[in-house]
C-alpha cells in the first residue's frame, strides 16, 4: 500500500496519473513533452506532481511508464546501422517481403522499406530442415568473419535470423554466442527467442525491428530508471508493453519490439472499465492526443488481441507497413491529433499526419508554430477557452490562430476564416471515422452496437461528433479523460505472451508432444514473472493458433489448462470448431475433419492490481450549480455559433443532468455536447451522453 504513479509519454504532453492506495484517491498532471529527450518531460513532471501533493518519489510503491519511443524510432528511421546475419542463400528474403500489394492495381508502389538495408545483410553456411534436424552444420569461421565486417562498417546491432531456427534454435544460439565473442560491443538478437514462429519474412522483419530499436531503448529507459534513482526511487520501474502487460526494464531491454504500441494499449485497458456507465461491456475506445488518434474495439470486456500487426503503413493499407509477430492489442493508429496540420492540397483541405507536436505546437501556444493546426480551429470555434488551458497554465493566442488559418488555409480556398476552421474540424473527424470503420465494419461488428469512450487532450472536444457520425447511441465521457492513458497504467498487469511454432496434429497419439511443448512455454513464462517479483499468484492461461489439416492460415483458440489426456481431445476438437464458427460463421462440420496446430501460446500474468476512485458527490439536479458562465460556440445544427453555457466539470455532481449543446471545462480537457442530446453525470462523476437521432 502505498502510491503509484502512471506515466504515458505522447507527441505533444506527457500526462502523469498517481494514485493513494489507502485514501483511493487520484491526482493528475501534464506537461509538454520533450522530443529531443522525453525523458526529461517525464521527470520534470514527476517532480513537479510529488511536490505538489507533497510526497517525494521515494515514497512511490510503483511507477509504470508507457512510451512512443519504440514506434517514433521506427516511423523517423532514427535508429543506428543494423545488420542481419541469415542462411546462405536467403539473403534477400526481407527485400522479397510478400506477393501481396497493399493497392492491387497500382504497379507503381514501392514495397515496405526495411530497416536493415541489403549491404548489411550478411549470409552464413548453415541449413537446419522444418522438424528441426541439422542439414548443413554451422559455418562459424564464416560468423567470425561477418561479426569482424559488422565492426567495421559501424554496425551498432545485429539480428540473427536462420531459416527454421523456430524448429530449433541451436544454430542461432551458437552464433549469437560467436558474434558477442567476436565483436563484444554489438547488442546481438535471435528471432529463436524474439519471434520463434513460422513464416520467414515476417520473423526476420519482427527480429531486424528488435535489433534496431535495442540502442535507442535501451538507453532511453536507462535515462528514466537513473533519473528515478537520483530522487531516491527504490522499487521496480515497469514499461507498459504492446499486450496490455507491464515488463521490467531488463525484459524490455532484450525485447523493445514488445513495447512498440506501449502507449496505445493503456488507454485502452482503461476505457474496458466504463462497461458500468456504458450499460454495455461492448464499446469503441477512443483516444486522441495532440499528434495521434487511436481506436479499438472492446467486446465482452477484454480488447481485442491480435498475434500480428504492421508498422509504419501508409493510410491505414495492409501489407504497406513492417509486419511484426508479436501478441498486440488489436487497434489502429492514424496520424491525426490537436496537433495535426492543415493545408491546402489540390483545392481541398488536408489535416495530417504530420504534426506542430510540442515544439514549437500550434500557432495559438504561442511558441513559434507558423502552421494551422487543428487545436488552432477547436479554439476559433469556441470549443476551447484561451483563458483556461491545462487549468489557466497556458493561455492560448486566438487571434494568432486567426491568423495562421486565413492566411494558409481559408484565402487560398477563398472561404471564410470560421468556415475554413470547421472544413478542419470536420476533415479531421472524417479520417477517424474512417479510422473507426476500419476496427469495426472492417472486421464485421457494427458501431451502432457500441457505446463510444473518448479520451486523451482533444478526444473529449471531437468524440460527441465522431460518434454521431459513427451512429454509436451512446458516450461516456470519463473523469480525467485528459490523461486517461495514464490512468490505464495503474491498472495494468504483468504479463508476458510467449509462442513457438510447432506443427502437430491434433490425436490421441500426439497429447505427450502438445503437453511437453505447453510445459516448456509455462515454464519461461513463470520465470519471467519471476523476474518481475512475482511468484504463486501468477497464472498461465493457455491458447493455440489452429486449422483444418490443409489450410494456409489458422485462428487462435482458447484452450482449458492441461495436461491433457485421451479424453480431452474431443473437448480441445469442440473448442476449435466453435471459433471457427464464430469467426467465419456457421457450417456443418465433419467431426472427423483433420484439426492441426501451428502454434502453441501462453500467457503469463499476474492479478490486476486494487484500484477505485472517489465518487462524485450525490444530489444533483440541473447542474446549475456548475455554470461558469456562456460562450459563442459553433455548431452546424444551429447554423452557427450560438450562446453555449459552459460547465465546470469539478463542481457536477452525481445526478446532474442538462441538454445539449453545452461545454464542460476540466484542466486536462474540455468535453462538447451536442445539439439534440442530454448529458448526466453518474455516480462515479462520469459524463454519459445519450445521442438522439
Amino acid at each position: 500500500m502505498g502510491y503509484r504513479v502512471g506515466i504515458d509519454v505522447g507527441g505533444t504532453f506527457t500526462d502523469f496519473a498517481l494514485y493513494d492506495d489507502v485514501a483511493g484517491r487520484l491526482s493528475i498532471g501534464k506537461v509538454l513533452t520533450t522530443p529531443q529527450d522525453p525523458s526529461i518531460a517525464v521527470l520534470q513532471g514527476l517532480d513537479e506532481l510529488t511536490q505538489k501533493i507533497g510526497i517525494a518519489a521515494g515514497d512511490l510503491t510503483d511507477a509504470i511508464h508507457a512510451t512512443t519511443i519504440a514506434t517514433n524510432t521506427v516511423i523517423t528511421r532514427s535508429g543506428p546501422k543494423t545488420a542481419l546475419l541469415t542462411t546462405e542463400g536467403f539473403r534477400d528474403v526481407l527485400i522479397i517481403a510478400r506477393q501481396k500489394r497493399w493497392e492491387l492495381y497500382d504497379n507503381s508502389i514501392d514495397k515496405p522499406v526495411p530497416v536493415v538495408p541489403r549491404q548489411y545483410i550478411w549470409e552464413v553456411p548453415e541449413r537446419m530442415l522444418h522438424d528441426g534436424t541439422i542439414r548443413r552444420k554451422l559455418n562459424e569461421t564464416a560468423v567470425r568473419s561477418a561479426a569482424r565486417a559488422m565492426i567495421k562498417a559501424g554496425i551498432k546491432a545485429v539480428a540473427i535470423c536462420f531459416l527454421h531456427s523456430y524448429a530449433n534454435p541451436a544454430h542461432e544460439r551458437r552464433a549469437a554466442e560467436i558474434v558477442r565473442k567476436t565483436s563484444p560491443e554489438l547488442l546481438v538478437t535471435i528471432s529463436s527467442e524474439v519471434s520463434p514462429i513460422y513464416r520467414e519474412y515476417e520473423r526476420a522483419s519482427t527480429t531486424t525491428l528488435n535489433a534496431y530499436l535495442m540502442p535507442a531503448v535501451s538507453a532511453y529507459v536507462g535515462r528514466i530508471e537513473a533519473g528515478l534513482a537520483s530522487r531516491d526511487f527504490k522499487r521496480k520501474l515497469f514499461i507498459m508493453q504492446s499486450n496490455g502487460g507491464v515488463a521490467i526494464p531488463e525484459i524490455v531491454a532484450r525485447f523493445p519490439i514488445r513495447i512498440i504500441e506501449s502507449g496505445p494499449a493503456a488507454g485502452v485497458l482503461t476505457a474496458a472499465r466504463y462497461a458500468e456507465s456504458a450499460g454495455t461491456s461492448n464499446i469503441m475506445s477512443f483516444d486522441m492526443g495532440g499528434t495521434t488518434a487511436k481506436l479499438c474495439l472492446i467486446e465482452n470486456g477484454r480488447p481485442a488481441l491480435t498475434g500480428s500487426f504492421e508498422v509504419d503503413m501508409v493510410r491505414l493499407k495492409k501489407n504497406s507497413g513492417l509486419p511484426i509477430n508479436i501478441p498486440a492489442i488489436d487497434l489502429v493508429e492514424i496520424g491525426a491529433g490537436g496537433g495535426s496540420i492543415a493545408r491546402v492540397d489540390l483545392g481541398a483541405i488536408a489535416v495530417g499526419p504530420d504534426s506542430a507536436g510540442s515544439d514549437p505546437g500550434p500557432i495559438c501556444y504561442g511558441r513559434g508554430g507558423t502552421e494551422p493546426t487543428v487545436t488552432d480551429a477547436d479554439l476559433l470555434l469556441g470549443y476551447l477557452n484561451a483563458d483556461y488551458f491545462l487549468g489557466g497554465r497556458m493561455r492560448l493566442d486566438a487571434a494568432a490562430a486567426r491568423r495562421g488559418i486565413e492566411r494558409q488555409v481559408a484565402e487560398p480556398l477563398k472561404m471564410d476564416t470560421i468556415a475554413a476552421a470547421w472544413g478542419m474540424h470536420e476533415v479531421v473527424t472524417a479520417q477517424m471515422a474512417q479510422a473507426a470503420r476500419v476496427v469495426s465494419v472492417g472486421k464485421g461488428k457494427d458501431p451502432r452496437h457500441f457505446a463510444f469512450i473518448p479520451f486523451g487532450g482533444a478526444g473529449p472536444v471531437h468524440g460527441a461528433r465522431l460518434a454521431r457520425m459513427l451512429g454509436c447511441p451512446r458516450i461516456v465521457f470519463p473523469h480525467g479523460a485528459g490523461v486517461e492513458s495514464a490512468i490505464g497504467l495503474l491498472m495494468a498487469e504483468p504479463a508476458f505472451d510467449l509462442a513457438r511454432t510447432r506443427i502437430t496434429a491434433l490425436g490421441r497419439d500426439t497429447l505427450v508432444e502438445i503437453n511437453e511443448a505447453f510445459k516448456d512455454l509455462e515454464a519461461q513464462g513463470r520465470a519471467q514473472l519471476s523476474a518481475c517479483g512475482i511468484g504463486a499468484d501468477g497464472r498461465i492461461r493457455r491458447s493455440a493458433d489452429m486449422r483444418f489439416a490443409g489450410q494456409g492460415y489458422e485462428i487462435n483458440v482458447s484452450l482449458p489448462d492441461g495436461p491433457y489426456r485421451a479424453g480431452d481431445v474431443d473437448r480441445l476438437s469442440r473448442a476449435f470448431f466453435d471459433a471457427y464458427a464464430a469467426t467465419y460463421g456457421d457450417r456443418a462440420f465433419d467431426r472427423k475433419d483433420a484439426v492441426e496446430i501451428v502454434h502453441f501460446r501462453i500467457t503469463a500474468s499476474s492479478p490486476v492490481p486494487a484500484f477505485k476512485l472517489e465518487g462524485a458527490a450525490a444530489d444533483g439536479s440541473d447542474g446549475a450549480h456548475a455554470l461558469k458562465g456562456s460562450r459563442r460556440v459553433y455548431f452546424p445544427e444551429t447554423n452557427g455559433f450560438t450562446d453555449c453555457p459552459v460547465y465546470d466539470r469539478y463542481r457536477l455532481r452525481a445526478g446532474d443532468s442538462f441538454p445539449g449543446p453545452a461545454v464542460v471545462e476540466e484542466r486536462e480537457s474540455t468535453v462538447v455536447i451536442l445539439p439534440d442530446s442530454r448529458a448526466r453525470v453518474d455516480r462515479d462523476g462520469n459524463i454519459v451522453v445519450d445521442l438522439a437521432g
